[in-house]
């Protein structure tokens, strides 16, 4: 139950524009939720997040310069974020929660419910949707028998904000792109670029692609 009286400040992140349109309306028409801003994109999604500190992030998981994994590891502590995905395949709903992501709901989600699991995950609930509960019970016991990404000690060593860049420097960006897209510098970037290199014992740019590639990083 809320309190009365309470309102939750909520920022939504998600790449479609007019998915986003359609939860800022159906969240909109509930006195208790004001949705205080949005992004589509990873760099502008930490940035907002960080100057208007909601009570409740959204997140999409997929996105094209990164996603929920990438934003989680870019924010300061404070809000509570609820992924929310048309995806729902355990490798995701794990890897988003063990980033930090207090709950997992699918897109098919009405928004009364949706309304009801921004309410929940503030009041400190965990949320799920059907069947994911699960896949993350099964895996922090376990027991899961779901098609998770096989151990990779090397991937599994990157930070957020390295595999960030792994990603860009897979799609070809130059370093003066990366820092321009992910909002930092360019010897930032290049103290990032030389971590990854090292950590997976890749010689150079070309050989990290191919190792990137190989491993669906993109």
């Amino acid at each position: 139950m809320t309190s009365a009286g309470t309102v939750y400040r909520v920022f939504l992140v998600d790449d479609h524009a007019v998915f986003r349109s359609g939860v800022r309306a159906e969240l909109g028409s509930e006195s208790d939720i004001e949705v205080v801003g949005e992004a589509g994109a990873v760099a502008e999604a930490i940035a907002g997040i960080n100057a208007s500190a909601p009570d409740v992030v959204l997140l999409d998981v997929h996105m094209p310069d990164g996603g929920g994994v990438a934003v989680l590891g870019g924010i300061a502590p404070g809000p509570v974020c609820l992924a929310l995905s048309v995806s729902d395949a355990a490798e995701d709903v794990i890897a988003v929660i063990r980033a930090g992501a207090r709950g997992y709901v699918t897109k098919t989600i009405s928004g009364a419910e949706l309304a009801d699991g921004v309410r929940r995950v503030a009041g400190g609930d965990a949320v799920f949707g059907p069947r994911l509960a699960g896949f993350v019970l099964d895996s922090f016991t376990g027991r899961s028998t779901a098609p998770e990404p096989p151990l990779d000690p090397e991937l599994d060593s990157l930070t957020p904000r390295e595999l960030e860049v792994l990603r860009l420097l897979a799609r070809g960006y130059t370093y003066r792109e990366i820092a321009e897209t992910l909002v930092i510098s360019i010897k930032t970037v290049e103290t990032h670029a030389s971590n990854v290199l090292r950590k997976t014992q890749q010689s150079n740019r070309n050989a990290l692609t191919r190792w990137a590639h190989r491993r669906r990083i993109e």
